[in-house]
């Protein structure tokens, strides 16, 4: 064997390991293979009585009194899942947002570390020009790195 040949055998083999092994590492970190149809859109539960089991997991859950008052502080709890989002390195809600109709009102941002749990509380406080008709709705949206974006919203009457 000449030395060209040598040198290109063990370029080729470097190169053919190289790509095994990072194939290997990307199975071993994302095992679960990701439904590109979730990122078409923005998801949200279809049937409420009925959910699926990625709704169940997935879709944000907004608690809030159900009457506010204008000016007043008051807490709104958003968590993801029915039954708590894990949080891992493979798997991971990246953000959580919260707006009050069409503005943003608050947004949290999260690490695949397994060290937060996707449940966040705001405080918001309504000014009088929010709800002119006397109710507000807000909504509560959340990324996951595997399925997508996703909505849930809650009417919230305002005096």
């Amino acid at each position: 064997m000449n030395r060209r040949t040598f040198l290109k055998t063990a370029a080729i083999g470097t190169i053919a390991t190289g790509f095994g092994a990072t194939l290997v590492s990307a199975d071993q970190y994302f095992p679960t293979k990701v439904d590109q149809s979730l990122y078409s859109n923005i998801n949200r539960v279809k049937d409420k009585a009925n959910k699926t089991p990625l709704e169940k997991s997935h879709a944000p859950i907004i608690s809030v009194p159900a009457s506010v008052k204008v000016g007043e502080p008051f807490t709104v709890e958003v968590v993801i899942g029915e039954k708590l989002h894990g949080m891992s390195p493979s798997h991971w809600i990246e953000n959580i947002e919260l707006a009050i109709g069409n503005e943003p009102a608050g947004r949290i941002d999260m690490q695949p570390k397994g060290y937060l749990q996707p449940k966040v509380i705001f405080t918001v406080v309504l000014p009088k020009e929010a709800a002119p008709s006397g109710k507000v709705t807000l909504v509560a949206y959340q990324r996951c790195n595997l399925h997508g974006y996703w909505e849930s919203s809650v009417d919230v009457s305002v005096s």
